[in-house]
């Protein structure tokens, strides 16, 4: 598991960033969110855990889960 912060969420169009403790960033879709945490406001600032799949269009966060 990685730890990060939302970088930028849009909870209207369900995706975002999150900056990791490299300072590398993660897409996240709002279906890589955990359970306990769909239907939560994500905002800029909170801090995560997650992990992550590389695609071709860079890394994706999954499991999404507030720290």
């Amino acid at each position: 598991m990685k730890t990060g912060t939302i970088k930028f969420f849009n909870e209207s169009k369900g995706y975002g960033f999150i900056t990791d403790s490299t300072s590398q960033d993660h897409f996240v879709h709002i279906t890589a969110l955990d359970d306990e945490v769909k239907g939560l406001e994500m905002k800029e600032g909170h801090k995560v855990t997650f992990e992550t799949i590389d695609t071709p269009r860079g890394s994706n966060a999954t499991n999404v889960r507030l720290e």
